[in-house]
């Protein structure tokens, strides 16, 4: 009996152009654990994907690394998109990595940061852009699940700060297929509708459950939306790109019902707090305008022509007076001098002397005569005397020793 023999190359040969020739095995994703990962100097990586039943080798060529977004590690969850073919020359079989994607939740951080990176460098988070969020509304749109927790937050709290308000519910799916576009809709009807405010947002749950307000058209419809938006996407540790490019974040529904919804008693109570506020303001400008008046009262009188003119008449009688005991100082003590000057003048008097039975001898030359040798023998003289004058010869001058 003759027998086909064939070598090991010949075999493994063919193995690989079975696996060539399925179509599958040329683009086909794996998902396993990491092992066995190094980081060649080449630039190669090595590594192992394994799960319970199995384990495959893998490598990812230099070439290929931009396909990989994060540094793999042992234990990583990951999804290995490449082909799968037959190494010749060892007669192994692995996997040609195009792509690795972190598996799962870690797949889906990956993806949020990287929007949340694109639409931050767009602008979409920028404070300028935001709308401010009416402090008094009187409709309010929310987009949510139309049963659960988040809706009856909103109610309960909405109810209780302001009955007044209308809520306007547009049922969202908020997880799962079609649930962002879903979301979508709803903020642009309310928009459409002509709202105050819209709340977009649901309550907590995993990356996965939150992931439709991570995606970009809920975003652009969120920026896009002509209306204030508040986020409320789980719990406060939740954040998701809803959030950053709302123009306000709440932690939780229902704070965001109490951000959106003004309280009626506390307005109420500011209302009579401003309103004690303002009477006790104006109880304190009116007296202050009423001593002001007063004042004025008192400066008019002052400023009056009436006034200053008794005013003046004051003075010109108190100057009056005052000049009037000057002149009588100074009359009495110019009569005082007077007097003085009067018995001086008595004292040197020549008429006093000569009721004294003096005389006044005139000479010849019509001056006192004081010497005797102002004459001389024969001359004329007059002897003025208190009741008359005596004309005389001189008949002799006799001089003292």
């Amino acid at each position: 009996m003759n027998k086909n023999v064939y070598s090991v190359g010949q075999v493994n040969n063919y193995i690989k152009n079975m696996f060539a020739q399925d179509f599958m095995l040329h683009h086909i994703s794996i998902k396993g654990e990491v092992s066995n990962c190094k980081y060649h100097s080449t630039g190669h990586i090595y590594f192992t994907i394994k799960d319970a039943q199995g384990t495959m080798n893998a490598i990812m060529f230099a070439g290929n690394r931009r396909g990989l977004k994060f540094t793999m590690k042992e234990g990583d969850k990951v999804i290995v998109t490449g082909s799968v073919e037959v190494y010749e020359r060892d007669g192994k079989y692995q996997i040609y990595a195009r792509e690795i994607e972190l598996d799962g939740a870690g797949n889906l951080y990956l993806k949020f940061e990287a929007l949340k990176r694109e639409l931050e460098e767009m602008g979409m988070f920028a404070q300028e852009y935001k709308l401010p969020i009416p402090k008094y509304i009187r409709t309010l749109g929310i987009v949510t699940a139309p049963t659960g927790a988040a809706i009856q937050d909103i109610r309960n709290i909405a109810s209780r700060r302001n009955p007044g308000v209308q809520l306007i519910l547009y049922p969202a799916l908020v997880q799962g297929d079609g649930a962002a576009e879903s979301i979508v809709n709803g903020i642009r009807a309310l928009e459409q509708l002509g709202v105050d405010t819209i709340i977009v947002g649901r309550g907590g749950g995993s990356i996965e459950d939150l992931w439709a307000f991570n995606e970009e058209i809920v975003a652009r419809a969120i920026f896009e939306c002509r209306i204030p938006v508040i986020s409320a996407v789980g719990h406060e540790t939740d954040w998701t790109i809803a959030d950053f490019v709302a123009d306000l974040r709440a932690p939780t529904p229902s704070a965001a019902a109490e951000l959106a919804v003004f309280d009626r008693k506390q307005a109420a109570a500011e209302i009579q707090s401003q309103k004690q506020r303002m009477e006790q303001l104006l109880r304190q400008k009116i007296a202050f305008s009423r001593q002001k008046l007063l004042h004025d009262q008192t400066r008019l009188r002052y400023l009056s022509p009436m006034n200053q003119l008794n005013e003046k008449r004051r003075r010109t009688l108190e100057y009056e007076e005052k000049l009037s005991a000057q002149m009588e100082r100074q009359i009495k003590d110019k009569k005082h001098k007077l007097m003085l000057l009067a018995g001086t003048l008595d004292a040197y008097s020549p008429m006093k002397k000569l009721g004294n039975g003096y005389a006044y001898v005139e000479g010849p030359e019509g001056k006192a005569l004081l010497h005797s040798d102002d004459v001389k023998t024969s001359d004329a003289i007059a002897v003025h005397l208190l009741d008359g004058t005596v004309k005389a010869v001189v008949s002799e001058v006799v001089k003292n020793e």
